[in-house]
């Protein structure tokens, strides 16, 4: 029992920077967080750092912008990250600003974004996994567990976000993102 609890210890940190529903692995770091500074982005094309609204960043590279920020401790430049993308209101992108604000400590805002992707995609395991997380650190494990319930519910019974969610209940605390 002590050897898995150690395991789950340690397995769980590496885990939780996970933001898509299955990809367990940190971001890799870019030019945008090893050399560009207060905020800007690196664009390959023009080989130098430049401010996120003149960037020529799809969607999905903007996207995968933010969870760099995000996993550097740069929240206010993941914001202006998913602030840019021409998605705006999809529930991929209201998961994340709720995913945002909560590691901002801002929980009633990320419950707000949480509850917006919701509404547009009641599946959407990840925002639910997200939110039953800051269930957790608030204190709210009866929140928690029904919102694990419905992971499970809707064909997310064995992918990270069921694990996250389980294993933060389990715990009582999320350690890591």
């Amino acid at each position: 029992m002590r050897g898995l609890v150690l395991a789950t210890t340690l397995i769980i940190p590496t885990l939780a920077f996970a933001v898509d529903t299955e990809d367990s692995k940190p971001p890799t770091q870019t030019n945008t967080t090893a050399t560009c500074e207060n905020g800007m982005v690196w664009d390959e094309k023009a080989e130098e750092c430049v401010k996120i609204q003149d960037s020529r960043l799809d969607n999905d590279t903007l996207y995968q912008t933010a969870r760099e920020f995000a996993y550097a401790g740069q929240y206010n430049n993941a914001l202006s990250a998913l602030s840019a993308m021409d998605e705006g209101e999809s529930d991929r992108v209201l998961t994340y600003f709720g995913f945002t604000h909560r590691k901002k400590g801002e929980l009633e805002a990320a419950l707000q974004y949480y509850r917006a992707a919701l509404a547009k995609n009641p599946d959407n395991i990840l925002a639910r996994s997200y939110m039953g997380q800051g269930f957790v650190d608030d204190g709210k494990l009866d929140l928690a567990k029904a919102e694990l319930s419905e992971i499970r519910k809707r064909q997310g019974r064995g992918t990270w976000a069921e694990f996250a969610l389980r294993m933060a209940i389990e715990t009582k605390h999320f350690a890591g993102y």
